[in-house]
């Protein structure tokens, strides 16, 4: 008979042992080694039998032992320590504690969190990417205020069948076993969150916290009794359902967040946040909800919408249209227009705010970016591709000019890096992850002690895939009698590669199968041989996904091969953490450039890992040449599979010719001299850059503090200049049809230009119904290409000399002749106000309408 219901019932501890549980439930102990030692020796054996999680391990102990615990002074002692260090931990000043007119505290939404196994509310690299920002912000002590939703099914785990085909299952979690605790009221009632739905419906959330260091996560939870069955199943698991389950799970995310954060703040005495960040487009509603707060209060919609734009950050994290939630018109005006509107939020509005292209969609990222000041994508590239794809919305706007930035994820290197690293780290260059100074000092390190733990990191990850293996193999059918290889599978002095993800077609699982002779070749060469550890989990719904993760484990099958190449079902933290602390090259072939930023070739270069990977995302602006290779890409080549051969032979040749050359190229002492010697390169070339570390201190420099500053300016004063501003927005907007550029003309150029001379401009502006102080006119000047096109201009402002009774302005300024070669010029207005983050904020340009008003030449 199955359970109607489950639930944990947690141990009592005994007096003496309180402290452990506040160890156990703040999530610092994933990434605090010493208090993983302290919960071992609670019960070494029952530590492994749970996978390290604290939660089980104190559901699991027995009675009796708690009582030989909290009579033993040695562990007391130790407990105590602990406590007090993590006390300290959360209330000495950081970082942080150390910058002037910093933002109170920031909200930060996400739809998915990786902080640890123990809490399985991730898919993928988004989650871990959120994961890793709380525990940097920890660290730091930046004060986030985290919002997500609690999956009562997680993502899913994954086995394989007896074919090879990803099977998935949905393990039922009891929020009681989990390191969580339920908000409560003054009262002690358990705090609901409510939305009304269409049709007279509610939806109701209850919400637990889960304190990552100093960092509360706040995750909301349908699964409450309020509700009805399809409304308690909103959280039933992460990105599951169709289109009308996943809106209102962002409905959830993004309005209910906000709510969530009200009373969190109204109960804890917690600062209200100044700045919201938006990790993607799920979370875009909270822009709405804020927008309420404030009508509500009496400002009009645009006032509010200024205000709100003036605090809130967006990261877009997709390289593809493919990637961004879009719902049709007609779902948004039933949740948000008819019996359900909000009465100062016309629902017009918000469907302008998500418009796209195709009139019948309403397109999530649009509006995140419509509803945030400031936009970034997540590497150089990643930056370069977004304003690409989204430069519509900023038209007449140079692509260097659409204001999407780029700030390069991080990783935190104390959940990724492999113990034994942070300490040889701690010892020799005790700075190092602290104060992210001191990576020079590497190069002192002697080759054997970083060759040794090396190989140490190898071995566990041998050891742990075989247990993984055999596992997988009983679950498929085998019997014990038929797995006996699998103690010879992989080999700890083996050149070892890892490539795991999430496995959608542009990831191209399958790229090194492209030749499945020449693989077979590179596995089992005698003198130089190579061997393969993947991991990856397709969407529920990606049937193509699937089946490339068939195609990798039929091959890992073959008798002659499965000693060297291991498909590993179940791709998690866990096996993350192995495979990143073990692997001694990281494989990443995406399709350029659609990988937005990529963080696992990171995790692996901090353990001493090296990148062989295609010039994607972060790799693109780190790889210098010599701390790991570049695959080379076939850009030009349109036919997809003509384009997969010729990389996937690149790929081949660098693993036969450069990657298995340099590791068992060895000394007389048995060192790989010239591998280690491109190991301590990567350390000290790729650590400062790739921790989280230095991730969040760019957001709070670039992007949290700023938005602390708008959001101050425009509420202060009961929000009057957040009503100036709006009043002169809409004005502008109104007005800007009757702004043109009417002649430009320059005067001291010659008829043959040289360099280091001087053109003087003079342009005449009709202003129609705005002032000068209204606009900024520029002259936009550099290098021309071959349809008179201006490559990456620079800019000079022009200054007003006079203005006509008729509105009509003129204008006057120098420009540079500072280059050689094809030279050219024009004049531009945009509007202009202290208040504007950047002149493309409002997307209003005007240029002259004739390519006549420039004039092109050549500079000697």
């Amino acid at each position: 008979m199955r359970a109607i219901r489950r639930f944990t019932v947690r141990t009592v501890l005994p007096a003496e042992l309180a402290a452990l549980g506040e160890l156990v439930h703040n999530l610092r102990w994933s990434w605090h080694p010493e208090t993983m030692d302290l919960f071992a020796e609670v019960d070494a054996a029952l530590w492994e039998q749970v996978g390290h999680d604290p939660v089980a391990l104190l559901g699991a102990v027995t009675p009796a032992r708690l009582s030989e615990l909290a009579a033993d002074r040695r562990f007391l002692r130790r407990l105590a320590d602990a406590a007090d260090d993590l006390r300290e931990y959360m209330t000495s000043p950081r970082w942080y504690q150390t910058l002037p007119d910093s933002a109170r505290a920031i909200a930060y939404f996400s739809p998915e969190y990786g902080i640890a196994a123990a809490l399985p509310q991730y898919s993928g690299g988004l989650g871990i990417l959120a994961g890793d920002h709380l525990k940097a912000a920890s660290d730091l002590g930046v004060p986030i205020l985290a919002v997500g939703l609690l999956y009562r099914h997680g993502y899913f785990t994954q086995s394989l069948s007896p074919e090879g085909w990803q099977l998935e299952h949905y393990p039922s979690l009891d929020a009681g076993g989990l390191p969580l605790s339920l908000l409560k009221d003054a009262d002690g009632a358990p705090v609901k969150i409510r939305i009304a739905l269409p049709d007279e419906r509610v939806l109701h959330a209850q919400v637990w916290v889960a304190q990552v260091g100093r960092v509360p996560l706040l995750l909301l939870d349908s699964d409450v009794a309020d509700n009805d069955a399809a409304a308690r199943d909103v959280t039933d698991r992460l990105y599951g359902g169709g289109t009308d389950h996943r809106l209102m799970q962002e409905l959830l995310l993004g309005v209910g967040g906000v709510r969530a954060i009200r009373a969190y703040c109204k109960i804890t005495g917690h600062a209200e946040p100044e700045v919201f960040h938006t990790n993607e487009g799920h979370a875009g509603f909270l822009g709405l909800e804020r927008i309420r707060e404030l009508t509500e209060a009496r400002l009009t919609f645009d006032e509010a919408l200024e205000a709100v734009r003036a605090g809130t950050v967006f990261t877009t994290h997709t390289p593809v249209p493919a990637g961004i939630d879009r719902f049709p018109i007609d779902m948004i005006e039933r949740h948000f227009g008819g019996a359900n509107a909000w009465p100062t939020v016309p629902v017009e509005r918000i469907l302008a705010l998500g418009a796209e292209a195709d009139p019948g969609r309403f397109n999530m990222a649009v509006m995140g970016m419509r509803l945030a000041q400031r936009v970034n994508g997540v590497s150089q590239l990643h930056g370069e591709v977004s304003r690409e794809m989204f430069k519509n919305l900023w038209p007449g706007f140079d692509l260097d000019e659409v204001p999407i930035g780029s700030i390069t994820n991080g990783v935190h290197a104390p959940t990724w890096v492999g113990r034994e690293l942070m300490e040889l780290a701690g010892r020799e260059v005790p700075s190092l992850l602290e104060r992210a100074r001191g990576w020079d000092a590497i190069q002192k390190i002697p080759d054997a002690d970083i060759w040794e733990i090396r190989g140490v990191l190898r071995r566990r990850l041998v050891e742990g895939a075989r247990e993984r293996l055999r596992r997988s193999w009983r679950e498929r059918g085998a019997s014990d009698a038929e797995l006996g290889w699998i103690d010879d599978a992989l080999d700890p002095g083996v050149l070892t590669i890892g490539f795991a993800r999430r496995v959608p077609s542009y990831k191209r699982l399958t790229l090194m199968l492209r030749d499945p002779e020449r693989l077979t070749e590179l596995l089992l060469d005698p003198d130089k041989p190579v061997q393969i550890v993947i991991a990856g989990k397709a969407h529920p719904a990606d049937e193509g996904g699937k089946k490339l993760i068939q195609q990798i484990v039929k091959f890992a099958d073959r008798p002659e091969v499965r000693h060297r190449i291991v498909f590993l079902p179940d791709y998690d933290m866990a096996l993350g953490q192995l495979m990143v602390q073990g692997c001694d090259v990281w494989l990443n072939n995406p399709l350029r450039p659609l990988e937005a930023s990529g963080t696992s070739g990171m995790k692996s270069a901090l353990n001493g890992g090296l990148n062989l990977s295609i010039r994607d995302g972060w790799w693109d602006e780190w790889y210098d040449g010599t701390n790991g290779w570049a695959i080379p890409t076939a850009d030009g080549v349109n036919d997809p599979d003509r384009r997969d051969e010729l990389e996937a032979a690149a790929l081949y040749d660098l693993i036969e010719h450069e990657v298995s050359d340099r590791f068992y190229d060895r000394a007389l002492d048995g060192l790989p001299r010239r591998w280690l010697e491109m190991v301590k390169h990567t350390l000290t070339s790729l650590g400062p850059k790739v921790l989280a570390g230095r991730m969040l201190r760019d957001y709070v420099v670039d992007l949290y503090n700023p938005a602390a500053a708008s959001a101050r300016a425009l509420s202060a004063d009961a929000y009057a200049p957040a009503k100036t501003f709006a009043a002169w927005r809409v004005r502008v907007t109104r007005a800007w049809p009757g702004v043109r550029v009417e002649h430009v003309e320059a005067a001291g150029v010659g008829d043959t230009p040289e360099v280091g001379a001087t053109a003087e401009l003079h342009a005449t502006i009709a202003l129609g119904d705005l002032e000068a102080d209204d606009v900024l006119v520029e002259a936009a000047y550099g290098k021309v290409g071959p349809h008179d096109e201006l490559v990456h201009p620079s800019y000079a402002k022009l200054t007003v000399r006079s203005v006509d009774d008729d509105g009509r302005a003129h204008y006057t300024g120098t420009v540079p002749l500072d280059r050689t070669g094809a030279f050219g010029y024009t004049v531009r207005v945009v509007p202009a106000h202290p208040l504007l983050a950047t002149p493309a904020e409002l997307g209003l340009i005007a240029v002259p309408e004739e390519p006549a008003g420039m004039t092109n030449g050549t500079l000697r």
